[in-house]
């Protein structure tokens, strides 16, 4: 035990001076150099760990897999983020070898959209093959789950205590009313029937998501655009996805392709919410069979416009729900007063996680009780 405890302290603080391998295994000095080739590149760190991975494509290539032979993935994503933050390898990014070596992951996703627009055309079609990838996992795991969700929110909110004779559903009808049991008579008595309306033939609900793309909400923008896809695959809903920051875009019209999307955002700039909401408003057809998804972390050029236009479609009977963040890193920096004012207007200001976002969103077409689900999300979380 105290062996491997020394190990691990050794794995943590570097090598020595001189860099020595202090008796590690053969296995323990690659991974030591891989972690001193990351997280030593400070001037004041020379010494304790050695080398580096300066601009040379070859080098962070070779770094790139020998983190992934020793590191497990989650591990990976975390330092290849860093090293795209810490040591300034956007530009790597743009070659396609570099794109084949990396270990793909919403966060680097995010990082490629961003690089988008100055992508030299070689690299682009090894970008769009890394995000195709992340984008397959996200809805293998996911649309399924969004999908029978929503379905299901929309199945109950069709059902009517009304029928007509040929819409009336006898199974639920008898169950409900086995209280009414006459055993004389050897019959139940239906005092509520149940049933479904009948079949409606065009959209049931539209569902707005409004998503603030500057660049803290990197994650968040992918997310959304692949659930948008998977929205807009539901033929009784009409979705739309509109992305902003001091200017608007609206990306509904290429939701078939969530790749397309994702590279069709700009993250970074400003942030100009009132216009996005303004522009929101010509898509509201109906109202009261809309929910509004507002995907931010409320840090707003205008906030008294931004929540004067929430009233608006509020009043309107819009039902508005604000994400502060749809990943999985937790509840982000955001703009508590804003997010207090919201509580007190009854929109619910609250992080969602990927994994809770096909619950979610079944909750708001139901018009149900988002801000006490949402307070035992985190509760259960904690």
């Amino acid at each position: 035990m105290n062996e491997e405890r020394s190990r691990r302290w050794r794995m943590l603080l570097g090598s020595g001076p001189e860099g020595a391998a202090d008796g590690l295994s053969t296995q323990d000095a690659a991974m030591d150099a891989a972690l001193a080739a990351l997280y030593d590149h400070r001037p004041e760190d020379r010494g304790r760990r050695g080398g580096g991975l300066g601009g040379s494509a070859p080098r962070v290539a070779r770094w790139l897999g020998d983190i992934r032979r020793y590191f497990p993935s989650r591990v990976v994503q975390v330092m290849q983020a860093d090293a795209i933050d810490q040591l300034g390898l956007k530009q790597l990014l743009l070659e396609p070898e570099m794109l084949e070596a990396v270990e793909a992951d919403v966060h680097l996703v995010a990082t490629l959209a961003s690089l988008g627009r100055i992508m030299p055309q070689k690299a682009k079609a090894s970008a769009r093959e890394v995000v195709g990838r992340v984008v397959r996992q996200v809805e293998e795991r996911l649309a399924d789950r969004v999908q029978q969700a929503v379905r299901g929110a929309l199945n109950r909110a069709s059902r009517t205590t009304h029928p007509r004779l040929n819409d009336i559903n006898w199974s639920r009808t008898i169950a409900a009313n086995l209280g009414n049991y006459l055993p004389e008579l050897k019959t139940v008595v239906p005092e509520r029937l149940i049933g479904y309306g009948r079949r409606q033939t065009g959209f049931q609900r539209e569902i707005v998501l409004v998503v603030d793309q500057s660049g803290s909400m990197a994650a968040s923008v992918v997310y959304a655009s692949i659930f948008a896809a998977v929205l807009a695959s539901i033929k009784t809903v009409k979705t739309h996805l509109v992305v902003y920051d001091t200017a608007v875009a609206d990306l509904t019209e290429q939701l078939n392709d969530p790749v397309e999307v994702i590279f069709g955002t700009q993250l970074g700039g400003g942030t100009d919410t009132s216009r996005a909401l303004a522009y929101c408003e010509q898509l509201v057809q109906r109202p009261r069979d809309t929910v509004m998804v507002l995907i931010s972390d409320l840090y707003d050029s205008q906030p008294k416009q931004m929540l004067r236009r929430i009233t608006q479609f509020q009043q309107q009977g819009v039902t508005v729900v604000a994400l502060l963040a749809l990943d999985d890193n937790g509840t982000p920096s955001y703009h508590h007063e804003v997010a207090n004012t919201l509580a007190t207007m009854d929109v619910p200001a609250f992080a969602c996680t990927p994994d809770a976002f096909p619950e979610m969103i079944a909750l708001a077409i139901s018009k149900g009780d988002l801000a006490g689900w949402a307070a035992a999300e985190k509760a259960a979380g904690a």
